[in-house]
């Protein structure tokens, strides 16, 4: 089994004093007991690996030293960069701002916690390298509490898949290798970290997971917990429109307004026959107020749609970004 990234797929030598093959982002959050040995084992690692590399520790906001550490470190190490948040903004927003300065060819996240194994970087590295644009951990012997974690992770694990059509058995594992151009192509907002493989998959990578170590918290509190089921769900519901209607939003908004507007004129239609073939009187009926709720709303929801249309065109063309992404192109004169 491969140690490395192939120069066939990374473009890259093994030992290019002059790039960088991986580059490792780490979000920090009040973790500064557990720096010290994060950076000496993952650095162990990579360099027995013989890879070339950069560890991006993005300082979100830490209140513990962390800060502090961090710069101290960074100020030291040649293969440490620090990024320093101005204040807490949130696991997803740091871990833009590791992609944004990173410069591998392939992007590794792990939490700060010491959670993660480090040791298992290789191995993601090689199933990559078997024509994966994304290999995500799956923590299958995870060491977190039963009620509190394991039990809600599996149920939102699998809703997740359910609704993205990604199914994986840990979304929540931050231990995941990705190829630097399909980071590109996502934008991350809200808390849409744990969806990255959904995102992935909408940009059309090919995604996979493997079993990675997992050990208990050693040092500080964890920062999850069931408050976060609320965010998450909106989330799920975005990243579900996302999926299914991002470049055509007038496929449910315009046939929920049909839908909506089609039953009003039933319903009005029903109430125009026993007004006027049967004389009944139909002001004080609720159908009445129904029909009108049901055409003010389908004309609403058709509204919206087209509107939706139009911040999707503008999206797109103001970025200059394609409805499509190629994996390859291929002929007779030239290579991949």
């Amino acid at each position: 089994m491969s140690n490395y990234i192939s120069t066939q797929e990374m473009g890259l030598e093994k030992n290019s004093p002059d790039q960088i093959n991986i580059s490792i982002v780490t979000p920090i959050h009040n973790e500064v007991d557990s720096i010290p040995q994060l950076l000496e084992t993952i650095s162990t690692t990579l360099k027995e690996n013989q890879l070339t590399y950069e560890i991006i520790c993005v300082d979100d906001g830490s209140q513990d030293g962390s800060t502090k550490l961090l710069t101290e470190l960074a100020e030291k190490r040649t293969d440490l960069k620090a990024v320093i948040l101005r204040r807490n903004y949130g696991q997803t927003a740091a871990m833009a701002a590791g992609f944004k300065y990173a410069i591998g060819k392939v992007v590794v996240t792990l939490d700060g916690d010491l959670q993660n194994d480090p040791a298992d970087i290789p191995l993601l590295l090689s199933k990559l390298d078997e024509g994966y644009d994304l290999v995500s951990g799956w923590r299958k012997n995870r060491q977190d509490d039963a009620v509190t974690r394991l039990l809600p992770s599996k149920i939102a694990n699998w809703i997740i898949g359910r609704v993205t059509g990604v199914n994986l058995h840990d979304y929540g594992c931050s231990l995941k290798a990705y190829r630097l151009e399909l980071i590109a192509d996502m934008n991350l907002y809200g808390e849409l970290h744990r969806f990255l493989p959904a995102l992935a998959f909408i940009e059309g990578a090919r995604i996979t997971e493997m079993p990675v170590n997992h050990y208990a918290r050693r040092y500080g509190k964890s920062k999850y917990g069931l408050g976060r089921t609320f965010r998450v769900v909106m989330d799920l519901l975005t990243v579900f429109f996302m999926k299914k209607f991002l470049t055509r939003p007038m496929h449910v908004f315009g046939m929920l307004g049909l839908i909506s507007g089609g039953l009003g004129l039933f319903f009005g239609l029903y109430l125009t026959i026993l007004k006027l073939g049967f004389g009944e009187n139909i002001a004080d009926r609720p159908l009445l107020i129904l029909v009108v709720v049901l055409l003010l709303a389908g004309l609403q929801l058709f509204s919206f749609g087209l509107l939706a249309e139009l911040l999707m065109r503008t999206y797109h063309e103001s970025q200059a970004r394609p409805i499509y992404r190629v994996r390859e192109v291929i002929s007779g004169n030239s290579n991949k």
